[in-house]
This record gives C-alpha cells, structure tokens and sequence, in this order.
C-alpha cells in the first residue's frame, strides 16, 4: 500500500505541468494513466462501476467524479480537482488534490487553501485511540469557521485490497462517535467543500456531481496508515504540496 501511494503521488506530480489553458482533461488523463502502467501499477478507477477514465477530473462547480473529456478544454483560472486510483501488487492507493489553472482569483485561491488545510485539520485526529468523528469534526469546523459548507452525500472511507472498504469517513459530525481508530488501520480522508451552499446533485452522465448552486467546490484526499501515535501518510514523498 505505501507503494502503491507514492505511485498515486507520482502520477500527480506527473500531470501537475500539464495543467494549464488549452489543455483538454482527456490529454491530463492520458497522462495520468501511462504513468501508473509506467510503475507497474494499474489505473484502480478505470471501469470501477462503469467509470470510462484512469482518473476523475472535476472543473470549477464540479464537486467529483468528472468524466475526463476531449472537449473539456481548461482555461485559465479554472479550479482543477484530480482524484486519482493505483493498484500495485493487490492493493490500492487514492488521493484527490485540487489546483488552479494559471491565475485563479482570490475566491478559488481562499477555497484551495481552505479546503487543503481542512484536510490536515482531519489527518491530526488520526491517531490510534481516537474516535472516528473525531476526524469528521475537525474537518467540517475548520471548514465552516471559514464559511465553507460541507458536502453530506459523499464520504472517506477504508481502503487496501479493496478501493472503497468500511468505514466510512463523514467529514462532518460530532466528535467522540464511531470506531475506535487502531494501529494498522488504513483509510482515506478526502474532504469536498463548497464555496456556497452543501447540496449537491448528479449530472445525467450518472457520475459528475457538481453544486447545486453553480458555486466552486475543492477536494482534497490522502491514504494513511492509523499509527500509535499519529498517521502515516502514503499518498505523498515526504513533503506536502
């Protein structure tokens, strides 16, 4: 699993120059895709339930699950979120992050860093002994304190030999509810927070999930391992950017 994320991480860092005006999603996940089967891994979304693409790639209102495409064409200032799968050996690796596209204006670049934070906000209660909520609630009172909203339908959840197991990881709630978090445990944590209102809706492709408002929406995802005295992070080379 700890390969199995570095390698997610590498195909971000692998897209990341490519994200930039004229460039279609369709080109970013061509990309994606030929750098996991570069490391021997395998795209863990590519007909996962049906979905077409190695990657999902949400614009702007589009919350997740965007549906790469050769006439999605980005612009500058656009807000690009990219959720990434890999299986290596058996086991998967997920991280979603969120940038911009060239210059990006003060509300997409409040939303970024509000939204990334949130998420370190929730790896700080991942740690052995803590309550499942108690992730939850860091994240959504973070969020909120900025004026975000948080959205309800979609959650974190386990992840190994599986891509989705139990539990699942609202990023709202009260603290102190749930399993107990224990070492060994591993678990991806992916806050989506609006700029606007929480609701959101499904598009008729059965995938994209946009706002419901038309507002922005980032997402923000690492896998970890529950350790005795905090949680490792495998979707990341030792820095975070």
């Amino acid at each position: 699993m700890r390969q199995a994320g570095l390698i997610v991480y590498k195909a971000h860092q692998a897209v990341l120059p490519w994200i930039k005006p004229g460039v279609s999603t369709h080109e970013l996940d061509d990309i994606i895709e030929s750098a996991i089967r570069k490391m021997s891994a395998t795209p863990s979304f590519k007909n996962y339930n049906g979905f077409p693409a190695a990657s999902c790639i949400s614009i702007n209102e589009e919350v997740i699950h965007g549906i790469p495409s050769k006439k999605k064409i980005l612009k500058e200032g656009d807000l690009v979120s990219i959720d990434i799968g890999a299986n290596y050996k058996g086991y998967h690796g997920d991280s979603a992050w969120s940038y911009g596209c060239g210059k990006v204006s003060e509300e997409t670049r409040r939303l970024l860093e509000g939204t990334k934070a949130s998420l370190f906000e929730g790896l700080k209660q991942a740690k052995a002994g803590n309550r499942l909520s108690d992730i939850s609630h860091a994240i959504q009172m973070y969020a909120e304190g900025l004026g975000f909203s948080v959205v309800r339908e979609f959650v974190g959840h386990g992840i190994g030999k599986n891509l989705h197991e139990d539990p699942a990881i609202p990023n709202y709630g009260l603290p102190g509810r749930g399993v107990i978090l224990r070492p060994g445990m591993t678990i991806a944590i992916e806050p989506m927070i609006n700029f606007g209102r929480k609701e959101v809706r499904v598009l008729a492709d059965g995938w994209t999930t946009i706002t419901a408002d038309g507002s922005l929406s980032a997402h923000f995802e690492h896998t970890v391992l529950i350790t005795e005295t905090g949680c490792d992070i495998f979707t990341t080379q030792g820095k975070e950017e």
